[in-house]
């Protein structure tokens, strides 16, 4: 088996003990495995939860706040106690850790979502582990749905991952609610994520973390377009991610084969990027779109709506129906201008830089 790129997604009820503090068996039952995996070569990215369990009884709450100042508050508190006891333990195997802490916000500007990727490929080319969380101190709806599971389905695709590794204290997907029907099955491979499983997954999920099993499913959805296979379950020991990764772990895999890679810059324009005005263009122009896999040229633009500036990314539609997202190379104010000089050929959007609707719907 050659290198590879695990995310590694620990959940706060695999990481906490019922009193909402670090359990340090299990804490230590993670490190032993991550360290373990990544001595033998492969790369490891860490998504952790974690800090406002961890730290919520430092603010002398008897449970998890339910107020946002409250969770924040517990945030500012825990984030500190988690990544230190993260970068303590691993330096006893001799690998350092760094912390990065992200909002849905870094994903949806360019620069931002550019700058981690680098940051993140620098650590792994020095073989350091990132320890990435949700930046709950700042953040507001991420922490109400439990985001770190999309987090980890975003990084796994910012960096290209081989797998997700998605740890839970259930053991994958049923095809009903375990915890209310006691015959349910597990599932143990998805190759499509169905509104069945996800309706399936209502009310599965721990009482310490603020993300159940619909969110993690939400979330392997998200990487599954993104062309990163995922698994979903739980594991004991310091060999719990080789079985994993070698494909006998506890719990369901998921995959689809038909997926295809999105490069990073295709993968701003398509999922984070905020879309800053419509394009339409005729028949032609969808045509050598859509079938040729051209450029847009000016020419074959009929209407704009919105406006926009040079770098910013728009919607580029047929009549009424969406056919892709991409970034155009000059203003809204430029094109409406030039308009009536159908002798001025320009290039609005190149094709590097456009994402078709169909190919993002099937994850290409």
């Amino acid at each position: 088996m050659g290198k590879k790129r695990m995310i590694v997604k620990i959940g706060s009820s695999s990481l906490t003990n019922e009193r909402g503090e670090i359990d340090r068996y299990k804490f230590t039952d993670h490190i032993l495995a991550i360290a373990k995996i990544q001595k033998m070569g492969h790369e490891v990215i860490v998504v952790s939860s974690g800090a406002v369990a961890a730290g919520f009884r430092k603010l002398g709450y008897s449970s998890r706040p339910i107020t946002l100042k409250g969770k924040q508050a517990a945030a500012a508190i825990g984030q500190g106690l988690l990544i230190q006891s993260y970068m303590e333990a691993l330096l006893k195997f001799d690998t350092l850790a760094a912390q990065i802490l992200l909002t849905r916000s870094d994903f949806n500007n360019q620069v931002r979502f550019r700058n981690a990727y680098d940051t993140i490929m620098e650590l792994l080319d020095r073989k350091v582990i990132p320890i990435i969380n949700e930046n709950d101190t700042v953040s507001i709806e991420e922490l109400t749905f439990g985001d770190n599971d999309m987090l980890s389905a975003l990084v796994s695709g910012l960096v290209h991952a081989d797998l997700l590794v998605i740890l839970t204290d259930i053991n994958g997907l049923y095809d009903q609610n375990p915890f209310k029907y006691p015959n349910a099955s597990r599932i143990d491979f998805l190759n499509e994520i169905t509104d069945v499983q996800m309706k399936a997954t209502d009310g599965a999920g721990s009482k310490v973390g603020t993300g159940g099993m619909y969110s993690k499913l939400n979330a392997a959805k998200t990487a599954m377009e993104l062309n990163v296979p995922v698994f979903i379950g739980t594991g004991k020991g310091e060999d719990k991610l080789i079985s994993i990764l070698n494909g006998t772990g506890d719990g369901t895999y998921l995959s689809n084969q038909q997926m295809k890679k999105i490069n990073t810059k295709r993968q701003w324009i398509a999922l984070h990027s905020t879309v800053k005005g419509k394009i339409y263009v005729d028949k032609g122009a969808e045509k050598a779109l859509v079938h040729g896999g051209g450029s847009l040229l000016s020419p074959g633009i009929v209407k704009i709506d919105g406006s926009f500036l040079s770098g910013e990314v728009v919607e580029v539609r047929f009549e009424n129906q969406l056919i892709a997202r991409g970034e155009v190379s000059c203003s809204s104010q430029y094109l409406t201008q030039t308009a009536h000089e159908k002798n001025r050929i320009k290039e609005v959007i190149h094709r590097d830089k456009l994402v078709l609707e169909s190919n993002r719907s099937e994850g290409k």
